[in-house]
């Protein structure tokens, strides 16, 4: 396969081939058959990305369905994650690398200038402290003219402001996740991994991009893409219409250069 000639559609055939082959997954996980429907269309969007990336990091890469999509297509691919997912079947099935790290503390097992992209897809969200230094850390492991790929909630989508108008808030239950939460404590620091510490803006991911010294950012509204079949795919129209105004989608998604 010429991974730096496909075209998205053509991601998107072969991601859905290897899952009807049962290669992909084990379509018998619900979780794991919720997310990629999901997010299959935000993944093909980072794969075309990054047709002509060899050796790729996913940084907080969770059930690791990104980097076996990406290791499928015949990227060199590692993952990192504050929770240790080497038990988890995908990193096991793929063959892919994985590391127990807590970026906001530790560096990155890669040398400087190591790789050719970074991933970091519905994570920062979940950080606790400064997104920058750990943004920074991605920097240092990319080669010059490397790419990074960053996805995150948008604060301004129209859930969140049609809860806001509602008297809702736009993160988590309160009791539960921040009366009641108990840190994940972690060489003497506290953490919150599992509730959405701070939603973004476009500009703000922007400011945090240039910041870390990237350049050639490009941020823009991530459509609500879910892969849907039969009589499911009416659902469909809602969505579109839901992402006609481009600021008002769910997600944010920004690439960038080193």
């Amino acid at each position: 396969m010429t991974v730096h000639a496909l075209t998205k559609p053509e991601i998107m055939r072969f991601a859905l081939a290897k899952r009807a082959a049962g290669e992909y997954y084990d379509l018998r996980t619900p979780q794991l058959e919720d997310v990629f429907r999901g997010s299959i269309d935000r993944f093909c969007d980072i794969a075309l990305a990054f047709r002509q990336s060899r050796r790729v990091l996913d940084v907080g890469s969770g059930n690791g369905l990104l980097p076996a999509l990406l290791k499928m297509l015949g990227h060199e691919v590692c993952a990192v994650d504050l929770f240790d997912r080497r038990a988890d079947d995908l990193y096991a099935r793929h063959g892919i690398p994985f590391a127990v790290c807590n970026i906001e503390a530790d560096p990155l097992p890669h040398e400087s200038g190591a790789l050719d992209a970074v991933s970091c897809c519905q994570a920062l969200e979940h950080f606790t402290h400064s997104h920058l230094p750990a943004v920074v850390e991605m920097k240092r492991v990319l080669r010059a003219g490397g790419v990074i790929e960053v996805d995150v909630p948008n604060a301004a989508s129209f859930r969140n402001r049609s809860r806001m108008l509602r008297g809702k808030h736009i993160t988590f239950d309160y009791r539960e996740h921040y009366l009641h939460a108990k840190p994940v404590v972690y060489k003497g620091r506290e953490y919150y991994p599992d509730r959405h510490n701070r939603e973004f803006t476009k500009a703000e991911l922007e400011v945090l991009l240039a910041e870390a010294g990237f350049r050639d950012i490009e941020v823009r509204y991530l459509k609500s893409r879910r892969y849907r079949t039969g009589a499911e795919r009416l659902k469909s129209v809602g969505t579109a219409l839901k992402d006609a105004v481009a600021p008002l989608r769910k997600s944010l998604i920004a690439f960038a250069r080193k």
